[in-house]
């Protein structure tokens, strides 16, 4: 029997969005149109069964909406990151990046131990749970943005959003 994967949509203010969830937890936060985000599912997961379902997980996508307005509140749901275990070291890495905070690529693979920052990119492009594993709060060497997989823009927002949060001390980005 395949795994069961239950997804529903939710509208915030940086856009569609979905929530796929296992018996486990969250596997998907992602950004983007409806068609493209279940393609996504499919791609990411092919071996499971992918069920809609708006109902049952109404009060985590209600959660997940409020976190794209408060992305220092975080939400008190369990994730089932998928990946390899470096991928899922460095989004380890990454939640551990406080509110307000960056990092860099080249500090981040400094922490791993070795200088190529590449393989850390690659591994943050691969997340599939946005805002709860950050991605958002890692830029280039010298502070400048960088890509982000659903939009530079939105990758802005947050970090403004968490740069005017009351209480959140923001800092330059780490040296690597």
């Amino acid at each position: 029997m395949s795994e069961i994967i239950r997804y529903a949509f939710g509208r915030s203010s940086l856009g569609d969005f979905v929530t796929a969830m296992s018996d486990r937890g969250l596997v998907a936060l992602e950004f983007g149109e409806r068609a493209a985000l279940v393609a996504g599912l499919r791609q990411n997961v092919p071996d499971a069964t992918l069920v809609e379902d708006e109902a049952g997980l109404s009060a985590v996508v209600e959660a997940l909406g409020a976190c794209v307005d408060h992305p220092e509140r975080g939400a008190a749901v369990p994730l089932d990151c998928r990946g390899s275990d470096y991928q899922k070291r460095v989004w380890e890495m990454l939640r551990e990046i406080p509110a307000g905070q960056t990092t860099t690529y080249g500090a981040i693979a400094a922490k791993l131990g070795t200088r190529d920052a590449r393989e850390v990119t690659a591994a943050i492009a691969s997340n599939s749970i946005a805002i709860l594993v950050p991605c958002h709060r890692v830029v280039k060497r010298y502070g400048s943005l960088s890509g982000y997989r659903w939009g530079f823009w939105r990758k802005r927002a947050l970090l403004a959003r968490e740069r005017e949060t009351p209480g959140i001390a923001t800092n330059p980005p780490a040296a690597p």
